[in-house]
């Protein structure tokens, strides 16, 4: 054990990534990394930070779409529907000091599907236009976006509540139980 921390203090206060990227940073902690390994730069505001507490929503949105016969694609280059599950996870640090909760349930659950109403039972070619690729990592990203803009505006409307809500949100979209994929980032 003690070998692989010192091997992991070898990597993250070198100069370059071990990828042999160069970096502005001379010290970084074990997490940094993670994130090297995982094809970041090991900086530490954009890797995510230890937040203990989650609160999680689960939705889900039918929609159809097409590839516009990209053949990369495949079969699904062609308009097809997709039923997603969407999960949003809310994760904080600590929890609120008077309510004992990440998030108000009700609150992320209105945040959520206003977001994804603008989606469901639509012909995601139309939302976005000819030529814009909506795939799963796309639409996780644009809800992700979604969320964190209604989230600013609920809580603008709070102002002598506090914050609603502060840490970090990810957002997942189920294709099926095989298939997803993610997008996750601070909430600011």
């Amino acid at each position: 054990m003690v070998h692989v921390i010192s091997l992991m203090t070898l990597f993250c206060n070198a100069k370059t990534s071990i990828f042999g990227v160069a970096t502005a940073r001379s010290k970084c902690f074990p997490s940094c990394l993670i994130s090297q390994l995982r094809g970041g730069d090991g900086d530490a505001s954009t890797s995510r930070p230890y937040l203990p507490y989650t609160l999680a929503i689960r939705d889900s949105i039918m929609i159809a779409h097409s590839f516009h016969d990209n053949p990369n694609f495949g079969p699904a280059r062609g308009l097809h529907g997709a039923t997603y599950t969407v999960d949003v996870e809310f994760a904080s640090k600590e929890l609120h000091p008077e309510c004992n909760w990440v998030i108000d349930i009700g609150a992320a659950s209105d945040i959520v599907a206003d977001v994804l109403k603008q989606y469901n039972y639509k012909n995601l070619d139309n939302v976005f236009g000819e030529g814009v690729m909506t795939t799963t990592e796309f639409m996780c990203k644009t809800v992700f976006d979604g969320v964190v803009k209604k989230l600013k505006e609920k809580q603008l409307m709070n102002v002598g509540d506090g914050n609603l809500f502060e840490g970090w949100i990810k957002v997942t979209l189920w294709e099926s139980h095989k298939a997803w994929a993610s997008y996750e980032g601070p909430a600011s």
